[in-house]
């Protein structure tokens, strides 16, 4: 997950990198200057912003204004006053300063149950078709957590919640999605790259903290398709 933290006191940006290493799977780029890092965010396009409220000479409030438009921000700020402000300007989270590694954890997931619905929306009209028994299941490609492999049948797991089970084997599910953005992990499992939160050779994390094992066969695939 791409991120930028904004902040105007460099040991805040030291906090919010070493707390980013630590949950892995995240690039943070961090702008000490609030007009690089907006310029910066206008450019790339990150999924989650990390803003200060209060710095020298602008307020945090006037940069999220400024932000694109579905670009999810959590305000990390010493002053509780701007509270009520972030939440009408539809923060995800605010956080505290100094905050510890488990509420900044909370915050980050929080984030990306809002990119999740973000995602499926902007993707609702992209999907597969499937049988389920005697039924026909459309599943939005948004919506899909992962994909196992079962005997002679594929489990597809929704991030909305539920599986659809259908008499397809996994190599024939893989048929029907696009071949850039979901990626097979093991011989039982295929996930898709955006529902990644972290990984290693050994295992993949997902959102929502599902942990799925990797192939041997497939570890070295992770890195350069991630």
């Amino acid at each position: 997950m791409k991120c930028v933290a904004i902040d105007d006191e460099p040991l805040a940006l030291e906090v919010i990198s070493k707390f980013c290493r630590r949950i892995g799977g995240m690039e943070v780029s961090v702008f000490v200057d609030p007009e690089k890092g907006l310029h910066f965010i206008q450019e790339t396009a990150p999924e989650l912003v990390f803003l200060d409220i209060e710095m020298e000479n602008v307020s945090g409030l006037d940069i999220a204004r400024r932000l694109p438009e579905n670009t999810c921000f959590i305000f990390t700020t010493a002053y509780l006053d701007y509270a009520l402000d972030g939440f009408e300007l539809d923060a995800v989270d605010y956080l505290h300063k100094p905050f510890p590694f488990d509420r900044f954890r909370a915050a980050y997931e929080k984030a990306l149950r809002r990119i999740a619905g973000i995602n499926l929306k902007a993707n609702a009209e992209e999907y597969i078709v499937v049988k389920q028994e005697y039924n026909n299941v459309r599943i939005p490609l948004a919506d899909i957590l992962y994909i196992e492999a079962m005997e002679g049948y594929s489990k597809i797991f929704k991030v909305s919640g539920g599986c659809v089970v259908s008499r397809i084997l996994l190599k024939k599910a893989m048929d029907m999605l696009p071949e850039k953005g979901f990626l097979r992990i093991h011989r039982s499992f295929v996930v898709p790259t955006s529902k990644i939160e972290s990984y290693s050779k050994q295992s993949v994390r997902l959102i929502g903290g599902k942990t799925l094992p990797v192939g041997r066969q497939y570890a070295s695939e992770i890195g350069s398709n991630i």
